[in-house]
Protein backbone atom coordinates (compact mmCIF):
# COMPACT_ATOMS: atom_id res chain seq x y z
CA UNK A 1 0.00 0.00 0.00
CA UNK A 2 1.20 3.57 -0.82
CA UNK A 3 4.66 2.03 -2.18
CA UNK A 4 6.13 3.16 -5.52
CA UNK A 5 7.48 0.84 -7.76
CA UNK A 6 10.77 1.51 -10.35
CA UNK A 7 9.55 0.22 -13.73
CA UNK A 8 12.42 -1.18 -15.93
CA UNK A 9 11.86 -2.63 -19.32
CA UNK A 10 11.93 -6.26 -18.08
CA UNK A 11 9.10 -5.71 -15.49
CA UNK A 12 7.30 -2.71 -16.66
CA UNK A 13 4.38 -4.77 -18.72
CA UNK A 14 3.81 -7.01 -15.41
CA UNK A 15 3.52 -3.61 -13.26
CA UNK A 16 0.48 -2.16 -15.39
CA UNK A 17 -1.42 -5.40 -16.25
CA UNK A 18 -3.88 -5.13 -13.88
CA UNK A 19 -5.95 -2.32 -12.12
CA UNK A 20 -5.37 1.23 -12.34
CA UNK A 21 -1.88 2.41 -12.57
CA UNK A 22 -0.23 5.67 -13.01
CA UNK A 23 3.58 5.57 -14.61
CA UNK A 24 5.88 8.74 -14.29
CA UNK A 25 7.99 9.12 -16.56
CA UNK A 26 11.36 11.33 -14.85
CA UNK A 27 14.20 12.48 -15.12
CA UNK A 28 16.95 13.64 -12.67
CA UNK A 29 17.70 16.40 -14.23
CA UNK A 30 14.15 17.31 -14.82
CA UNK A 31 12.93 19.95 -12.69
CA UNK A 32 9.48 20.22 -12.84
CA UNK A 33 9.92 16.17 -12.14
CA UNK A 34 11.05 16.75 -9.26
CA UNK A 35 8.94 19.74 -7.92
CA UNK A 36 5.86 16.70 -8.61
CA UNK A 37 7.55 13.81 -7.16
CA UNK A 38 6.16 14.77 -3.16
CA UNK A 39 2.96 14.66 -4.96
CA UNK A 40 3.15 11.65 -7.12
CA UNK A 41 4.49 9.79 -3.61
CA UNK A 42 1.50 11.37 -1.72
CA UNK A 43 -1.19 9.89 -4.58
CA UNK A 44 0.78 6.69 -3.76
CA UNK A 45 -0.34 6.63 -0.34
CA UNK A 46 -3.51 8.40 -0.55
CA UNK A 47 -5.36 6.69 -3.10
CA UNK A 48 -5.77 3.02 -2.98
CA UNK A 49 -7.52 2.61 -5.91
CA UNK A 50 -4.70 3.29 -7.60
CA UNK A 51 -1.03 1.87 -8.05
CA UNK A 52 2.03 4.36 -9.07
CA UNK A 53 5.22 3.22 -11.35
CA UNK A 54 8.30 5.25 -12.10
CA UNK A 55 10.33 5.03 -14.85
CA UNK A 56 13.79 7.04 -14.62
CA UNK A 57 13.72 8.11 -18.06
CA UNK A 58 17.60 7.87 -18.79
CA UNK A 59 17.94 4.65 -17.39
CA UNK A 60 14.95 3.46 -19.67
CA UNK A 61 15.71 5.62 -22.68
CA UNK A 62 14.06 1.70 -24.83
CA UNK A 63 11.44 1.40 -23.06
CA UNK A 64 10.75 5.34 -23.09
CA UNK A 65 10.68 4.84 -26.72
CA UNK A 66 8.29 2.05 -27.37
CA UNK A 67 5.88 4.26 -24.63
CA UNK A 68 6.15 7.08 -27.67
CA UNK A 69 7.24 9.55 -24.62
CA UNK A 70 8.74 12.57 -26.40
CA UNK A 71 9.40 14.86 -23.26
CA UNK A 72 9.57 15.03 -19.68
CA UNK A 73 7.93 15.19 -17.29
CA UNK A 74 4.95 12.48 -18.89
CA UNK A 75 2.24 10.79 -16.70
CA UNK A 76 0.73 7.53 -18.63
CA UNK A 77 -2.37 6.01 -17.31
CA UNK A 78 -2.95 2.23 -17.34
CA UNK A 79 -6.00 0.58 -17.16
CA UNK A 80 -5.69 -3.31 -17.10
CA UNK A 81 -2.65 -3.53 -19.16
CA UNK A 82 -3.96 -1.15 -21.63
CA UNK A 83 -3.13 3.02 -22.02
CA UNK A 84 -6.40 5.07 -21.48
CA UNK A 85 -4.51 8.87 -20.68
CA UNK A 86 -1.82 10.53 -21.31
CA UNK A 87 -0.88 14.37 -20.07
CA UNK A 88 2.80 15.64 -20.54
CA UNK A 89 4.68 18.71 -20.62
CA UNK A 90 6.82 21.66 -18.39
CA UNK A 91 4.03 23.40 -17.02
CA UNK A 92 2.37 20.26 -15.10
CA UNK A 93 1.28 21.04 -11.51
CA UNK A 94 0.23 19.18 -9.01
CA UNK A 95 -3.31 20.37 -9.37
CA UNK A 96 -3.14 20.16 -12.82
CA UNK A 97 -2.08 16.36 -12.30
CA UNK A 98 -5.32 16.42 -9.85
CA UNK A 99 -7.54 17.54 -11.90
CA UNK A 100 -6.17 15.26 -14.89
CA UNK A 101 -7.06 12.17 -12.69
CA UNK A 102 -9.89 13.30 -11.27
CA UNK A 103 -11.25 13.85 -15.14
CA UNK A 104 -10.28 9.95 -16.36
CA UNK A 105 -11.14 8.55 -12.96
CA UNK A 106 -14.48 9.63 -11.83
CA UNK A 107 -15.13 9.55 -7.90
CA UNK A 108 -17.79 6.83 -8.36
CA UNK A 109 -16.23 5.17 -11.27
CA UNK A 110 -13.81 2.04 -11.54
CA UNK A 111 -13.90 0.90 -8.06
CA UNK A 112 -12.76 3.88 -6.27
CA UNK A 113 -11.51 3.03 -3.00
CA UNK A 114 -12.19 6.35 -0.89
CA UNK A 115 -10.77 8.43 -3.76
CA UNK A 116 -12.53 12.24 -2.89
CA UNK A 117 -12.59 15.16 -4.39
Amino acid sequence: MGEVKEATKDNFQELVSEGLVLVDVWGPECRPCLALMPHVESLADSRDDLDVVKVEAPKARRLCMQLRVMGLPSFLLFNEGEEIGRLSGQDITASSLDAWLAELLPADGLDSGGAGT
